[in-house]
C-alpha cells in the first residue's frame, strides 16, 4: 500500500499560489476570468474584485465546462479558468470536449498542490500518479505546460492576450493557505455584474 501511495509530484520548486495568481491577473484586466470554487475564488479575488470575475462558490468541477461556453460565445475576449487540481479532476471530462472544439481564446490555469484544500487537505490522485499536462494533451489540448515559478505568471500572461490556440497551465503551487479573501456569495448579483460586462441585460 505504501508504494502505491508514494508522492508523484515533482518534488522542485513549487509557487505560492496567490503570488502567482496576483501577477497573473495584473497583466490580464481585459480577460474574462471564471474562477473554481474555494481557493481559485479567493486568490482571484484578492488580486482585485472586478465585473469580469465569474467565482463559482459551488458547482465543483464546472468551471472549465463553464470557461468552453463562454469562450465559443465570446470569441473575441480573453477566457481564463483558474481552478484548482481537485476541481479539474472533478470535471475531467470537459478537456475532452475543449479539445474537440479548440477555442483559441481559452486559456486554463490549473493551480496544482496535489491535494483538496476545501475539504481538509486530502490527497488528491495529481500526487498519486494523474498527470494532467499529459492527460490534455491526449485529449488533444496540444499547448499543455507545467509552471514551476512565479516568472512563469509573464509567460502564461503572454498566452492569454494572443488568443493564438486552447492552452492548459499546470502551475505547481505550495501546500500554504493565506487568509482567505472571500468576494461576494450573491450568485444574483455576480452573474448580473458578469452579464453586463458582457453589454447584456440582467435578469
Amino acid at each position: 500500500m505504501g508504494e502505491i501511495m508514494k508522492e508523484t509530484l515533482p518534488a522542485g520548486q513549487r509557487v505560492e499560489r496567490r503570488a502567482f495568481v496576483n501577477q497573473l491577473m495584473q497583466q490580464i484586466p481585459d480577460a474574462l476570468v471564471i474562477t473554481g470554487l474555494g481557493s481559485p475564488s479567493y486568490d482571484v479575488f484578492a488580486a482585485g474584485d472586478r465585473a469580469g470575475n465569474f467565482y463559482l462558490w459551488g458547482a465543483m468541477g464546472g468551471s472549465t465546462a463553464m470557461g468552453l461556453g463562454l469562450a465559443l460565445a465570446q470569441p473575441d475576449r480573453s477566457v481564463v479558468v483558474v481552478t484548482g487540481d481537485g476541481e479539474q479532476l472533478m470535471g475531467v471530462g470537459s478537456l475532452a470536449t475543449i479539445g474537440a472544439r479548440q477555442p483559441a481564446n481559452l486559456t486554463i490555469v490549473i493551480l496544482d498542490n496535489g491535494h483538496y484544500g476545501e475539504t481538509g487537505m486530502q490527497r488528491s490522485h495529481a500526487s498519486l500518479g494523474t498527470d494532467l499536462v499529459a492527460v490534455a494533451k491526449g485529449f488533444g489540448i496540444k499547448n499543455a505546460i507545467t509552471v514551476d515559478s512565479l516568472e512563469g505568471a509573464a509567460k502564461v500572461a503572454t498566452q492569454i492576450k494572443a488568443r493564438d490556440g486552447v492552452a492548459l497551465v499546470r502551475v505547481l503551487i505550495d501546500t500554504g493557505e493565506p487568509p482567505r479573501a472571500l468576494p461576494a456569495r450573491d450568485g444574483v448579483y455576480i452573474k448580473n455584474r458578469f452579464r453586463s460586462e458582457l453589454g447584456l441585460m440582467p435578469f
